[in-house]
């Protein structure tokens, strides 16, 4: 699907445009890191709680998540594949883009670039406690800090 622009990013070039709506896929692949993929489960995780940060989100953040919702499917399918497939640079990978990402978000509008960022770090959050081992839940069953949380 084609990417509306964005009014709040209208002084980003579009490339850069496209990558600040793709950076939730980067925070999820991420997340996934451990085993250097999202299945099938985790992926439909990420995709539903993609979505729903599309209405859980604050009101002015609500036309950067519909647009990062409108083909973040395909976008993680594309990314995934893009990246390396095994180890440790595919998490380097992953995290020279989050990296570039930042540098981006330093151009937007300040209050903006507050919501989104704490926005981004409460997705990530929760998209981590989602790609939770199971076993970590069956050994761990409380939230232990520093071992679970």
């Amino acid at each position: 699907m084609k990417q509306k622009r964005l009014p709040v990013f209208n002084d980003l070039p579009w490339q850069e445009q496209k990558q600040l709506i793709r950076f939730p896929v980067y925070l999820s692949l991420l997340a996934a890191s451990k085993d250097y993929k999202l299945d099938r489960k985790e992926k439909n995780t990420v995709v539903k709680l993609t979505h729903i940060k599309t209405f859980a989100c604050h009101p002015l953040l609500a036309d950067y998540y519909a647009a990062v919702d409108n083909d973040f499917e395909t976008a993680v399918a594309e990314i995934s594949d893009q990246l390396p497939k095994e180890g440790v640079e595919r998490e380097w990978a992953i995290k020279r883009e989050l990296y570039k990402l930042g540098i981006i978000l330093k151009k937007l509008d300040t209050e903006y670039a507050a919501y989104l960022t704490d926005s981004l770090r409460a997705y990530k959050d929760q998209v981590s406690r989602a790609h939770r081992n199971i076993l970590e839940y069956f050994i761990f069953p409380l939230p232990i800090n520093g071992i679970t949380d």
